[in-house]
């Protein structure tokens, strides 16, 4: 993705030096002042892609929104002349506990002039992609460069679950060695009877997990997906041994699987996708991964499971209901239990991963700008403008 858009004209007229380092705009005046040049509202701030940000700048005014309310935020928007993108970023403490959701209502709201809206973020269940369709709103999201971190941290999941360390961190915590550690309940991916990995959800990240884990671990791959993949793509999945399997059902992997890793995106049809029904047909010594969107598993559901040992144990970056976590999951992460491995949704805080997704969407907006389309869609928009 770092080449994106490499060689894309841009402007050399750069906006008059501004007091503040943001270069905000504090006033619907000063707005109007540089209305002659499109507008790029940030509803969070740019912190890494610095580059990208200066050739941004370059080519269009680039405003800082102050707003601490959504009420705020709609007011904000009618100051703005030529508003023609902006900028989010999905973090839970970032601009969604302003706005809030951009769901029908907020649409509505937006400037008839508004034509782009890049999202920093893999996942975009934050946004109304029908609504926004409907208003004539490009809207793009992170796809790619999200995939090495994200699956770096499904794998470690994969390993630490099977192998139960978070029973072992627990009682090395509470002044035990290895002494109670129950190894019997502990499982090598690989080696001796290589174990079945179920990818549910084979885009980006689901494929380079499988990757990952049949290349360093040997494990087998399955994968369940929507429609299945070209061939070529299942045997790249797979590099160093047979080729993914497609299984045709939900219910045929989760019987098959010793990890059932989540890749799928939150939707209304991917809701509570794992719930009791589906958790009673895993293995009993088999672990579910979750790197997706929290509420693609009901967690009461998961947490009842761990309870009574209906599987063998889970791992999970991402939660029902952020930042909450169920009080159970929690327990079953301490108190000797160590039955689930927990993260805070950390999959793709990394340095350079988080560089890359501001860089993506930067690009993203001048593309747009400059050609009056997104180098780029979410998947529901393909071909619709």
């Amino acid at each position: 993705m770092s080449s994106l858009f490499v060689g894309s004209s841009v402007a050399r007229a750069y906006l008059a030096p501004l007091k503040r380092h943001s270069r905000l705009l504090p006033s619907a005046c000063a707005h109007r002042y540089l209305s002659s040049r499109a507008t790029v509202l940030l509803l969070d701030d740019v912190e890494l892609a610095k580059a990208e940000l200066e050739k941004l700048r370059a080519k269009a005014n680039v405003v800082r929104s102050q707003s601490q309310s959504r009420e705020e935020f709609v007011e904000e928007l009618k100051a703005l002349d030529g508003l023609k993108a902006i900028y989010r970023h999905f973090g839970g403490a970032r601009s969604i506990k302003v706005t809030g959701r951009f769901d029908q209502d907020l649409v509505s709201k937006l400037p008839k002039s508004l034509q782009f809206l890049c999202h920093n973020g893999a996942g975009y269940d934050q946004l109304d992609i029908t609504s926004l369709t409907q208003a004539g709103i490009q809207v793009s999201n992170v796809p790619k460069a999200v995939d090495d971190s994200t699956s770096t941290t499904a794998l470690w999941l994969v390993i630490g679950a099977l192998r139960n360390y978070s029973l072992a961190q627990s009682q090395l915590a509470s002044g035990h060695f290895n002494s109670r550690f129950p190894f019997k309940a502990a499982h090598d991916p690989g080696s001796a009877g290589a174990k079945v990995l179920g990818i549910v959800g084979a885009g980006g990240i689901g494929r380079a997990l499988a990757k990952k884990a049949s290349a360093a671990l040997g494990m087998t791959v399955i994968y369940h997906n929507r429609r299945r993949l070209d061939a070529d793509i299942e045997a790249a999945m797979v590099p160093l041994g047979q080729p993914a399997e497609y299984v045709d059902t939900l219910d045929e992997l989760l019987a098959r699987s010793d990890v059932v890793s989540l890749h799928c995106p939150l939707t209304p049809e991917t809701k509570g996708l794992i719930g009791k029904s589906q958790l009673d047909k895993m293995k009993k010594t088999a672990v579910l991964v979750n790197t997706a969107r929290g509420p693609v598993v009901d967690e009461e559901a998961l947490s009842t499971a761990l309870e009574s040992s209906a599987i063998g144990g889970a791992g999970l970056d991402v939660f029902e209901k952020e930042p909450s976590i169920h009080p159970s999951l929690l327990a079953q992460s301490q108190d000797g239990a160590g039955k689930a491995l927990l993260l805070p949704h950390v999959g793709t805080l990394s340095l350079e991963t988080q560089t890359e997704m501001e860089a993506v969407c930067l690009r993203n907006i001048q593309h747009g700008l400059e050609t009056g389309r997104l180098g780029f869609t979410v998947a529901e928009q393909a071909g619709k403008f």
